[in-house]
């Protein structure tokens, strides 16, 4: 596999989140992975305070050398994005690296649970809105999804004309395939998924764990990014990477401190596992 894979997203100084979670996960699955950081976190945003030292100028700055090079990807997945300046940097990446036949993948970070993470302002939802537009495969939680589609975000479960809503709410959004990672529908926890390569939907229920490690999103997003690029159709990829996260909270799930996220160097044979489908 020569397959190469470029993830913009953060970089904790404390905490396997983000591209500390990402980067061994697809180095695990043969990617050759390189990286271009959003911003210089202290640490996890779950501690409540932190400092964060955004790179916007060294992203232009990194991606005029690379062009220079010649560098060059099979596929962008995006995470956390610092502001409106930044998003414009990426879209035009993304923009002139699509025209070589490069997917994008796209993880709108910027809430859970019915809010905005700590930190992130209203003026995010507008411009993840215009980066999602771009994507081939955007990843939204529930929250974020709502917050996408413009629709109001509920704190109990959803019935099932009502995710069919938010999905082609969401279909407006990104022309493309869409998955929502984290469902409460009727009674049970499911990931719906819509693939625009085969025109279908489909629905993935799983058994919630109640504990919330900080970087399962980003865990997902891996792999289920890697699976896409290694031939299986969005939904085995969804339901591989599903599993996976699953199989990482369970085993850790009796951890003491779960703030700085799964330790997931010492976790990859779980990721293997799965991910041979």
């Amino acid at each position: 596999m020569d397959k190469k894979i470029l993830l913009i997203n953060d970089m904790p100084g404390y905490g396997k989140v983000a591209l500390p979670a990402m980067v061994p996960i697809l180095t695990h699955m043969k990617y050759e992975v390189f990286s271009l950081p959003t911003a210089l976190v202290s640490n996890t945003l779950d501690y409540g305070k932190f400092a964060i030292l955004e790179t916007t100028d060294y992203m232009k700055q990194a991606i005029g050398v690379w062009q220079q090079l010649g560098f060059s990807f099979s596929a962008i997945v995006t995470g956390f994005i610092f502001s409106r300046a930044q998003a414009d940097v990426v879209a035009a990446l993304c923009k002139e690296q699509k025209q070589h036949g490069v997917q994008v993948f796209m993880d709108p970070i910027m809430g859970d649970e019915g809010r905005l993470y700590n930190g992130v302002g209203e003026e995010t939802i507008t411009y993840l809105r215009d980066l999602a537009g771009l994507a081939d495969y955007i990843m939204p939680n529930y929250t974020e999804a709502a917050f996408l589609a413009g629709m109001p975000c509920r704190h109990d479960s959803i019935s099932e004309d009502e995710a069919r809503q938010l999905m082609d709410a969401l279909r407006q959004v990104c022309p493309k395939s869409i998955l929502i990672t984290s469902v409460h529908t009727a009674g049970s926890y499911a990931v719906l998924g819509y693939d625009h390569s085969r025109n279908t939907y489909f629905q993935l229920p799983y058994t919630h764990i109640p504990v919330r490690f900080p970087g399962t999103g980003d865990i997902f997003s891996a792999i289920l990014a890697g699976q896409v690029l290694q031939g299986h159709d969005l939904e085995a990829a969804a339901f591989s990477a599903m599993q996976s996260v699953g199989s990482l909270i369970t085993a850790n799930q009796d951890t003491t401190n779960v703030i700085p996220g799964i330790p997931v160097e010492q976790c990859l044979n779980l990721v293997q596992e799965i991910s041979n489908i």
